[in-house]
């Protein structure tokens, strides 16, 4: 755990519970923490893996290569037209995260082993 990213945590005034929870899962993978762009942000050997962050009505975990999921559960959203790979699953409270945590972890897998495949390529 980053002490930039428990500064960060505790001075959110909005999705504070969220992001707590969703950082607890994303470590749960195993991959390292830091703080980029002002986010939370995780990495698999230095490589970006995803970003937590939060807008007025939702927050959520943004993954760097996001078109190249399999997305089975058909949850991940593309920001804008303009934003090609990236895709973020959305969450609007606690109860949504903690309901689709195994679903989170799995396409967290899946994006590690995704970045494990470029690696070796």
């Amino acid at each position: 755990m980053n002490p930039k990213v428990d500064i960060f945590l505790s001075e959110a005034k909005h999705w504070q519970k969220e992001f707590i929870k969703l950082r607890e899962i994303v470590l749960s993978c195993g991959l390292d923490e830091d703080l980029k762009w002002g986010k939370p942000c995780y990495m698999f050997e230095k490589r970006n893996i995803v970003l937590i962050h939060g807008f007025k009505e939702y927050c959520a975990l943004l993954f760097f290569k996001g078109a190249l999921l399999s997305d089975k559960q058909k949850i991940l959203v593309q920001q804008t037209v303009n934003v090609k790979i990236p895709r973020q699953i959305r969450f609007t409270n606690l109860k949504e995260i903690i309901e689709q945590e195994k679903t989170v972890i799995a396409y967290i897998n899946e994006a590690i082993k995704i970045e494990k495949k470029e690696m070796n390529d």
